[in-house]
């Protein structure tokens, strides 16, 4: 008697709450816009990068929406090509130019499906935007709109050359840094300054990855508006290589700003980069923080820790 009731009390509450066993839903995936225009140098893992993250995106609480090129696709562009021996001016589309390049690089071409604008129409439809880019991929009101949205509580991210993008604007902000050069191109050892946070994921105090390792210019990075997850193990480097006074090179780091949150991770160079899984992880924690779907804290990291 006592087991029927329970079960009669059981069906009551799941009427009254609308719920039924087996029909729970669960919470809607999270919008990315990955955007990878690379009006510099297009590197040969920019393909690759699209199709991992669409294949693994659902795991991690994301679909994904990709952009290769975000600027005017009829705009006309002058380029010599060689006949017979002779130089002859053609006239073509930016999206045409830009599709030759890509294919030189990443053995794929590009087609208006694969094109949009990061602007504030196209932001109002993605929760997070992820950059792998190089020169200039917005416009200069676009990049008001791209700002705007995320001091309002978008979510921005970028990886590897995100920081070789949009130089002499405020985007140096809203990244965190500028690229300035690659001193090491090698196996590292990783230094994890913040192994609470999300975007810690995937690594541990010491472990090694080989990838093209950045040195950031002087501004605008500043330990004392990022906060850093990942840096260098200097003790794994040619230190001589580098020009920082302070020998700080750091990986990836996150920051608020306005209500929005960004996190960039400088690792990504690499096609194998983007098979390991370590990296994957490391990534989409970064972009579950940045939608506020995963612990961390954003105060800034102040003075360079000192080595352990």
């Amino acid at each position: 008697m006592i087991r029927s009731l329970s079960r009669m009390l059981v069906v009551g509450l799941v009427l009254l709450t609308g719920i039924s066993a087996g029909t729970v839903r669960a919470a809607e995936p999270k919008k990315l816009l990955l955007v990878t225009h690379s009006a510099g140098f297009v590197h040969d893992s920019v393909a690759l990068s699209e199709e991992i993250l669409k294949e693994i995106a659902p795991k991690y609480g994301f679909t994904v929406t990709c952009f290769r090129f975000t600027s005017d696709p009829d705009e006309k562009r002058t380029i010599t090509e060689t006949v017979d021996g002779k130089k002859v001016q053609k006239t073509i589309t930016a999206l045409e130019a830009y599709s030759q390049a890509f294919r030189r690089s990443t053995g794929q071409t590009v087609t208006r499906e694969q094109c949009g604008r990061v602007n504030a129409e196209t932001l109002k439809q993605f929760d997070a935007v992820l950059f792998f880019t190089t020169g200039n991929p917005l416009t200069k009101q676009e990049l008001v709109d791209l700002t705007e949205w995320v001091k309002a509580g978008g979510a921005f991210a970028g990886t590897h050359c995100a920081t070789d993008t949009l130089y002499g604007t405020s985007y140096g902000e809203l990244i965190g840094a500028y690229f300035e050069n690659h001193p090491w191109h090698q196996k590292i050892k990783l230094r994890v300054e913040d192994a609470a946070h999300a975007a810690a994921k995937g690594f541990r105090e010491g472990d090694e990855i080989t990838d093209e390792i950045y040195q950031f210019r002087a501004t605008p990075y500043s330990r004392d508006k990022l906060r850093i997850i990942l840096s260098v193990d200097n003790s794994s480097i040619d230190v001589t290589k580098g020009k920082r006074p302070d020998q700080d090179y750091a990986i990836a780091w996150v920051q608020s700003v306005g209500k929005g949150k960004v996190f960039y991770t400088s690792l990504g160079h690499r096609k194998d980069v983007w098979k390991d899984a370590r990296f994957q992880q490391h990534l989409f924690g970064g972009l579950n923080w940045t939608v506020s779907n995963a612990p961390g804290s954003s105060e800034p990291s102040g003075k360079k820790a000192a080595a352990k």
